[in-house]
């Protein structure tokens, strides 16, 4: 972690939010930490827009559920497959993801800057499907950015745990169309 920079501060946080799924175990744990949190939903790699809608709608469904306010990004796929543009074939947790977390970063930091919150982190390191030490190396460039691996202390357990207690929607690939292979 940053010098100076914990999870148990007493301040507000942005949380970047790919899903219901991977933010309800990092929202909770954040807000029993006595964080005051907004959700952040910034999800450009998503395909299709039906799937894009249906995990809005669950982070949306989510934030009622748990009291959160939640911030939307409008949604442009076009946008992000310009950005990883000639790594459709990489496999994943290659350079494809690595450009991905570094889109999703870049918004989510230009997000907290707008609204004028000191920090945020991501929900991305709840997956054990995602490398957190990737997201970390790519985070440092952000001073807003709290490197929290949500992964730790059961979170995803967690995850599937709140998922079933409130008919959260699981997904079952990444969201972008090349890691449906």
């Amino acid at each position: 972690m940053k010098k100076g920079k914990t999870e148990n501060r007493k301040s507000k946080i942005l949380l970047h939010t790919c899903c219901a799924p991977c933010a309800a175990p990092s929202a909770e744990r954040l807000v029993l930490n006595g964080r005051e949190v907004v959700l952040f939903f910034s999800n450009f790699n998503i395909a299709p827009e039906a799937e894009y809608l249906k995990r809005l709608e669950h982070a949306r469904l989510l934030a009622r559920h748990m009291n959160l306010v939640i911030e939307e990004d409008q949604y442009d796929h076009a946008e992000w497959l310009l950005h990883i543009q000639g790594m459709e074939n990489e496999p994943e947790k290659g350079e494809r993801c690595r450009k991905c977390f570094e889109f999703s970063l870049t918004r989510t930091n230009q997000m907290a800057e707008r609204l004028g919150i000191d920090s945020f982190a991501t929900t991305l390191t709840l997956s054990p499907h995602k490398v957190s030490r990737i997201i970390f190396e790519i985070g440092e460039q952000f001073s807003r950015f709290e490197p929290i691996d949500f992964k730790k202390q059961g979170g995803f357990l967690r995850s599937i745990e709140l998922c079933d207690e409130h008919d959260i929607y699981r997904q079952n690939y990444c969201g972008c169309e090349f890691s449906k292979r």
